[in-house]
């Protein structure tokens, strides 16, 4: 059980370095960060290597923001293998629908308890 935490903690850390060097060494913004993160989880499950590593890392995988991409691909490619051409759409939907409504609810909650800068 003491692996299963250190490797999450490898590779949950490993991702947000990655993050800190596009921010640091490339000087990416943060929006371009974050989309560079979310295409490079969406890759890495197009070819099939971003749920291995769920397995290996459990929330050191799952939770960072490449899994958002992860899981754009794989509600994608699964609905389409279902539904044909229009469940590329909606399985992307059906997969990360709780998650961007928690985003914005949370968003929202934030927005009215702190005063907002801008």
């Amino acid at each position: 059980m003491l692996a299963m935490f250190f490797w999450a903690f490898v590779i949950g850390g490993l991702i947000c370095v990655i993050g800190q060097l596009l921010f640091d060494v490339a000087k990416l913004t943060p929006g371009h960060t974050l989309s560079l993160l979310v295409v490079i989880g969406a890759v890495l499950d197009g070819f099939g290597l971003y749920e291995p590593l769920v397995d290996f890392a459990g929330a050191g995988a799952s939770i960072p923001i490449t899994s958002f991409g992860n899981a754009l691909v794989h509600g994608a490619m699964q609905d389409a293998q279902a539904h044909g051409i229009i469940g590329v759409l909606t399985g992307m939907f059906q997969v990360t629908s709780s998650g961007i409504s928690a985003a914005i609810i949370f968003g929202f909650i934030g927005a009215l308890i702190f005063k907002p800068k801008g």
